[in-house]
């Protein structure tokens, strides 16, 4: 079968760009493993999204309901029935994207894809039967999985990944999460929420590292209120499975010995999923490697989303794909990199990030000013049961444009796209703070840090 466009991968990159080639009136095939969706439908994004959805709702039933009035007895929850509706969740959108390829008329081929020469795809399915199709280009979009810790293989039940800790049959009584970024962070707060006793180690200083550094210090302060314990700034030095439990030895600012766990959930990052066939050249960290307009070093071979390395999210593999196949197909068209992005973190409190933090900003002897606002100063806060958590807007000192957005609270991560915005379009505080915010809402929290910015906020 021959093609315009074969993409490897049907992930927020693959599937996103096998649908807008099809827009472009381009013939379409996608070639996907497992099932439409990828690791984000299937195994990442929205079914963890499910879990945090069902362990917020527990947490506050459990532990905060006198304060919203409500009383009653014996409360349960069925561990089961909360892992089998985020399964549903994954498997009813997954559905709905094999139902765009169907619409966009775009073959859908499931098996192993491997590039076996430039312009030809070979794909082995599930009972080891092969087929080959070409195109003129191909576009990999495999994604990535959870990196092992080397001296600690996965093992599916003491030894686990994300994967593995959004299906496991029974709630186990203790958790150690190796890792701090925002997969630790996130089960930890779905765990702990329904009693598992959880414990974060995290080599680096605070949790969530590559966020700003009065975020990782407020998840942690939030955290150990929750009864998260918390170990930054601690490095692994042994690790061991005995029969049902895992020993892990630790040295560090907090504590020094060895800690034991049912399951140890390993969160130290991904590390690529490669095709099949001719690799292209990779980075010194295994990415595929590519050039301004996403293409690798086979001729007419592309590569984006997680396989082609940071930043390692959803959002900008779509980015990415619309950008690459645009750049094919439209005239004219230049493709863009990613610059400014979105973090995004969905513990409780949530945390939501884009530009540059504080730290990088001294780094770089750039002359700013800080707005800072907390929550307990907004209305809809308050009247929440929400006023936990800040929202920091870094400006740039001469001109007053946006540099930096750091928020933790409710509703952090949809507060963030206008954030996005405005750094984009190059805001400025005085521009921002002109800018009318609904009252009452959580979004006036970027309306009053904007004003801290200058140095006259209103509320706080």
């Amino acid at each position: 079968m021959a093609y315009d466009l074969i993409v490897i991968g049907g992930g927020p990159a693959g599937y996103v760009a096998a649908i807008r080639a099809a827009q472009l009136g381009k013939k379409v095939a996608c070639v996907e493993a497992d099932r439409a969706g990828g690791t984000c439908l299937n195994w990442g994004c929205i079914p963890t999204k499910a879990l945090l959805k069902n362990a917020e709702l527990f947490h506050t039933l459990s532990h905060r309901a006198k304060e919203f009035g409500f009383s009653f007895d014996n409360l349960q929850y069925d561990w089961s029935a909360i892992v089998g509706r985020s399964r549903k969740v994954s498997d009813r959108l997954a559905g709905g994207i094999e139902f765009l390829f169907k619409k966009n008329k775009i073959d859908y081929v499931r098996g192993l894809g491997s590039i076996i020469a430039p312009g030809k795809v070979e794909v082995t399915a599930a009972d080891g039967s092969k087929q080959t199709a070409e195109a003129k280009h191909i576009i990999i979009a495999t994604g990535a999985k959870s990196r092992p810790l080397p001296p600690l293989p996965f093992n599916g039940t003491t030894v686990i990944g994300s994967k593995e800790a959004m299906v496991l049959e029974k709630q186990p009584k203790s958790m150690i999460i190796i890792g701090a970024g925002a997969i630790g962070v996130e089960f930890a707060y779905i765990y702990n929420a329904f009693g598992t006793k959880v414990t974060v180690v995290e080599m680096l200083p605070r949790l969530v590292p590559v966020e700003d550094d009065e975020i990782g210090d407020a998840l942690e302060k939030s955290f150990t209120k929750q009864g998260i314990r918390c170990l930054a700034n601690h490095k692994i030095t042994k690790t061991e499975v005995k029969g049902n439990q895992v020993e892990v030895t630790v040295e560090g600012a907090k504590e020094n010995g060895v800690l034991t766990a049912d399951v140890v959930l390993v969160a130290i990052g991904v590390q690529p999923v490669l095709p099949g066939g001719q690799q292209p050249e990779l980075t010194d960290r295994g990415f595929v490697k590519t050039g301004d307009r996403y293409e690798t070093s086979i001729p007419g071979v592309y590569a984006i989303g997680d396989v082609s390395g940071p930043p390692l999210l959803a959002h900008t593999a779509s980015f990415e794909a619309i950008q690459c196949v645009e750049g094919l197909y439209v005239d004219g068209h230049t493709p863009r990199k990613v610059t400014n992005f979105p973090g995004c973190t969905y513990c409780h409190p949530q945390i939501a990030s884009v530009g540059k933090t504080e730290r990088a900003l001294k780094e770089e002897g750039i002359e700013y000013k800080v707005g800072k606002i907390p929550f307990v100063a907004i209305g809809k806060a308050i009247a929440s049961g929400e006023p936990d958590g800040f929202a920091k807007l870094l400006f740039g000192k001469k001109h007053g444009e946006l540099l930096g957005a750091h928020i933790i609270g409710e509703n952090a991560t949809e507060l963030i796209a206008e954030m996005g915005l405005a750094l984009d379009q190059e805001l400025t505080s005085e521009e921002i703070h002109a800018t009318i915010h609904a009252h009452p809402t959580m979004s006036e929290v970027i309306h009053e840090a904007t004003l801290a910015a200058d140095g006259h906020a209103i509320h706080f």
